[in-house]
């Protein structure tokens, strides 16, 4: 049976050049980095070069780089330790309502401690007003936090107007803002001082590096409380003895991807706009959630009207197509992400979705093969939906359509 992996998203393949270089740092080179002798002085020479390539990579300083251990460590990091750092001067914190649950639940632990949260909502496509953000900020403000790219429905915010609008308000002079960029980088160009960011999280895991690593830059200036107590690693900012091997694999996956990720997203691209285009046109009642456009490319989410997104994920599987889910069963109720709910996207549509994410190990003939096999799930599960049968009886049908393109089989326009 094929396997097709489709959920880069949650994690990529490690590239084998990444690999490679990785290896002598597990059992020749072994030593702690912050020790003198000659082996923890290899470590701690490695660790420099890969800080170096990671900071090459969006732009930086090499000393505005924070290891941590993944993403969303990252996102606690900026979100708490900024928030507590500058609580002294306001505890106002801006969010968009479709922000990574490490950012939102970091969020939510705040509140509890007496911080003020607005959350911005998001259109129909998932993009952010840029009035709405305006609008939200107050002399109190001294943290936004909005997400550079949505990994779930692939929305790419106008992160660098949205920087100037914070900057250029006269509320106050102080206000930090993170971007939490972990879908974006590898994917699209990110630059820091293009953008004019104040700290932005990434991840190995999901440009084809390893897991258990990631970073936070943080602009030189911006204070940070360290939420991780104990030793004086990573400038006494993240405690905890450095896990090399991965910190190098991080550092070439940098590399490779700041020569090779626009030649990759163009493939990527083309393949992703092949599912876009040819579903629709070979499944009825299915619709595109976020941007056409402007999205991650490689990045599609579809809601099938008529069939349970969770069936549609198993019977994927069953055929070797390995996807992701955008609804979740919980308590026996059927619930939308917290995405696509924010997207106010209608639960009888939602619950039927399914997130297709490529890489650049993905090829035609893989995508030829979903385009052959996914429409016979759908039919599948439609012949064992009364909700379909009973709509093909009466025509009757109780869906809104919001934030979703609707297509027939002839990708003509229902509503």
């Amino acid at each position: 049976m094929k396997q097709i992996y489709l959920d880069n998203q949650s994690n990529t393949k490690l590239d084998k050049r990444v690999f490679d270089a990785m290896k002598p740092f597990f059992v020749e080179y072994y030593g702690n980095p912050q020790r003198i002798y000659s082996l923890g002085s290899v470590s701690k020479d490695a660790l420099d070069a890969a800080r170096q390539q990671v900071a090459d990579f969006i732009n930086a300083d090499s000393k505005e780089i924070i290891f941590t251990s993944c993403g969303t460590e990252s996102n606690n990091l900026a979100i708490k330790g900024i928030a507590c750092a500058l609580q002294t001067r306001g505890k106002h914190i801006i969010v968009s309502a479709i922000e990574h649950l490490s950012v939102l639940n970091s969020v939510k632990r705040l509140q509890k401690e007496g911080f003020e949260v607005t959350y911005l909502p998001v259109d129909t496509r998932g993009n952010i007003s840029g009035d709405e953000l305006k609008k939200a900020l107050s002399k109190n403000t001294i943290l936004v936090s909005i997400q550079y790219a949505n990994p779930e429905v692939g929305t790419v915010q106008d992160i660098k107007k949205l920087v100037s609008i914070v900057k250029n308000s006269n509320v106050n002079d102080f206000v930090v803002f993170h971007t939490d960029a972990v879908s974006a980088c590898g994917a699209i160009p990110v630059d820091i001082k293009d953008l004019n960011i104040d700290a932005l999280s990434i991840s190995a895991s999901v440009m084809y590096g390893p897991k258990g690593v990631a970073a936070l830059y943080l602009k030189k200036g911006v204070k940070i409380s360290q939420q991780m107590d104990g030793g004086v690693q990573e400038n006494s900012k993240r405690a905890g003895t450095e896990n090399i091997p991965a910190i190098v694999g991080f550092g070439k996956a940098c590399e490779i991807a700041k020569k090779e990720f626009v030649k990759n997203a163009e493939i990527i691209k083309k393949l992703g706009d092949k599912l876009i285009i040819e579903l629709p046109k070979r499944v009825e009642y299915i619709y595109l959630n976020g941007m056409k456009e402007n999205r991650l490319p490689g990045n599609i989410n579809f809601s099938i009207e008529f069939v349970e997104g969770e069936a549609l994920f198993l019977l994927l599987d069953a055929k070797g197509i390995m996807a992701a889910i955008g609804s979740a069963c919980a308590n026996k109720n059927l619930k939308l992400s917290h995405v696509l709910d924010a997207m106010n996207i209608d639960i009888a549509v939602g619950q039927g979705s399914i997130l297709f994410t490529l890489s650049k190990f993905n090829t035609e003939e893989e995508i030829d093969y979903i385009l052959e096999e996914f429409p016979k799930i759908v039919k599948r599960l439609r012949d064992m939906s009364p909700l379909y049968s009973y709509f093909v009886q009466t025509g009757e049908r109780k869906v809104t359509g919001a934030g979703t393109d609707f297509y027939d089989h002839n990708h003509k326009h229902l509503v």
